[in-house]
């Protein structure tokens, strides 16, 4: 498969794609395989479910391939990778399938300097491609060996680079030790594989304590988010990019970035704090930031768990949500979201824990003193890097979870705890500042979005308590008249309707059908519902004419409401057809 893959970025002239597959049961796609970019890029789109406003999603729904070329088209029609992958970059997902059965989606990925459209080549190569895995997957299948989403997605390795003879490595050693300032290289993941020695003296480290690290990990004072935003933005779009950095206490570098598929070259250059970077350096360069211990990606999956919180409707999708997006994004192993309720703790969702372990702590009184009531009620976050230091704060506590460092974050909404979200580790974590701040914001961010689902879940649930108990629950017994009724709102958001039905015994051989349309579909047209239904019930079983009608529109508000009472008499056979905003019933005689 991996194979295919690649045959598929060369053919294509894509830099990068990915491999979504179904998992049965599920209406979802999984990353099965990454190709050309790290793992951690694609995280937050690990899971994307086909109802989900993503390119892959609409490509595999609607059966269709979706070009997407460049970053304003992308924040216009996709807004929520645009926000994680603010990066000027062409894109193109493609259904995988096998006659009328889904198997996939395709997504290749292209540099900026893409043209506005995919040529006929390139369109014919992912269509090729589409074709070659779909066999692949189905023969993968029919040996009992599908192709299912692993905790990791495969990744595919890059072509080894042509072999240099010796006489021309130490051509090429020469000619860049003459350069001015250092050089140093990337592979796609990030990691430094080669530093000249003017490199090393300029950040200030050997280079056998560079080769194989992450700049920012080797580097402290590289731990910023502009410096990884740089080099996502070099990865992702496959345009040069710049940065200047002060490394402690008063050096000034100057980073150039030159992408392609194997990696990215580095050019640093010392500069004057006080003036313009030496050499060639590019005036508009960023100012040197401040050294601090953010990291890119956090920040970046902070902002599309923002913008995918906003789609949350009931407390059930903030916390199915929040678990999609983080657990990937933090490298986390579990999350529970606990609320209060009636002075006691509550679980409203988790991810990771098994039901028998939370069951123990649902439902406590929050005056017991455990983690999760303690940052509830004080809403100051605790984070315990190890059981030794959670034993420490609290002594009787005992390890069930089967973790091994945890994050108690206050969820807080309008100013004030209304729950706390556990983040949990299978090994130890040390949860340096930075990273603190970042899930304290996290937290912060699920609590609002939790905040408004609960208030939407109350309402829903009076809604339809109420709606129900208006509603007939029986309808009276006719001899020679069968009645069914069907009600079904149309409307979304609440999925509460205004309209209302009852069928009035009015004698031995006489009933009445009423039929209302109050306009709206939420608590006030339900509660509307009930007093016009109470009232036509009355009216109709107080001897007053069988037959009425509203004489206007807005006889009865708080909006409008219409109404229509037509009487059957299984004697006569007769209705009269008076039906408001309504097409006329259909009448049968009875045989």
């Amino acid at each position: 498969m991996e194979s295919t893959m690649a045959a598929v970025l060369r053919e294509s002239g894509a830099y990068g794609g990915m491999l979504y597959v179904p998992l049965p049961g599920e209406d979802a796609l999984w990353l099965a395989i990454v190709a050309g970019s790290p793992r951690e890029f694609a995280a937050p789109w690990r899971r994307v479910a086909l109802t989900d406003p993503m390119p892959v999603a609409d490509a595999v729904r609607e059966r269709r391939l979706v070009w997407v070329c460049g970053q304003e088209e992308m924040a216009r029609r996709y807004p929520r990778p645009a926000l994680v992958l603010p990066y000027d970059f062409a894109l193109a997902a493609a259904p995988i399938t096998s006659g009328d059965r889904s198997r996939g989606g395709l997504v290749l990925l292209w540099s900026g300097a893409h043209p506005p459209e995919l040529s006929r080549a390139e369109r014919d190569a992912v269509e090729a491609g589409c074709h070659r895995l779909a066999v692949l997957l189905q023969q993968a299948e029919d040996r009992g060996d599908p192709l299912l989403p692993t905790g990791r997605p495969r990744t595919v390795l890059q072509p080894a680079g042509r072999a240099v003879p010796p006489g021309e490595a130490a051509a090429h050693t020469a000619f860049i030790d003459r350069l001015p300032g250092g050089s140093c290289a990337l592979d796609t993941n990030g990691r430094l594989t080669f530093v000249t020695p003017a490199a090393a003296d300029l950040l200030g480290r050997a280079a056998d304590d560079l080769v194989g690290a992450l700049p920012w990990e080797a580097l402290p004072w590289m731990d910023v988010p502009q410096v990884e935003d740089r080099y996502r933005a070099a990865l992702v779009s496959r345009r040069p990019q710049t940065f200047t950095v002060l490394r402690p206490p008063d050096v000034g570098l100057f980073f150039e970035l030159y992408p392609d598929a194997s990696g990215i070259s580095v050019r640093i250059t010392g500069i004057d704090l006080s003036g313009d970077p030496s050499g060639d350096a590019d005036a508009s360069s960023p100012a040197i930031p401040a050294a601090g211990p953010s990291r890119a990606v956090l920040l970046y999956n902070l902002m599309h768990l923002a913008a995918t919180l906003t789609e949350a409707v009931g407390v059930q999708d903030v916390a199915d949500l929040a678990a999609d997006q983080l657990l990937p994004a933090l490298g986390a192993h579990g999350m529970v979201l606990m609320t209060s309720e009636e002075g006691r703790l509550r679980i409203v969702g988790h991810r990771g824990y098994r039901s028998e372990v939370l069951d123990r702590v649902d439902a406590v009184p929050l005056s017991l003193d455990i983690p999760g009531t303690r940052v509830m009620t004080s809403g100051v976050p605790a984070f315990f890097a190890s059981f030794d230091e959670l034993r420490r704060a609290y002594p009787g506590i005992a390890r069930e979870d089967g973790m091994a460092a945890w994050a108690f974050l206050p969820m807080i909404a309008s100013g004030h705890p209304i729950g706390c979200m556990l983040v949990a580790y299978q090994g130890p974590r040390l949860f340096p500042p930075g990273e603190r701040a970042v899930l304290t914001s996290l937290a912060g961010l699920v609590g609002q979005a939790l905040d408004r689902a609960r208030l939407y879940d109350t309402k829903h649930d009076l809604a339809h308590r109420l709606q129900s108990a208006l509603l007939p629950r029986t309808l009276p017994r006719l001899p020679g008249l069968n009645v069914v009724a069907r009600y079904l709102p149309a409307a979304r958001g609440l999925e509460i309707g205004g309209d209302f039905y009852d069928l009035i015994r009015l004698d031995e051989h006489t009933a009445g059908a009423t039929i209302g349309d109050v306009q709206g579909h939420d608590v006030d047209a339900a509660a509307l519902m009930g007093q016009v239904r109470t009232a036509v019930h009355a009216h109709a079983t107080g001897g007053s004419a069988p037959i009425r009608s509203w004489p206007t529109p807005t006889a009865c508000s708080p909006t409008s409401n219409r109404d229509c009472s037509p009487a059957a008499s299984t004697s006569t056979s007769t209705s009269p057809p008076v039906a408001p905003a309504r097409p006329p019933p259909a009448i049968r005689r009875p045989c």
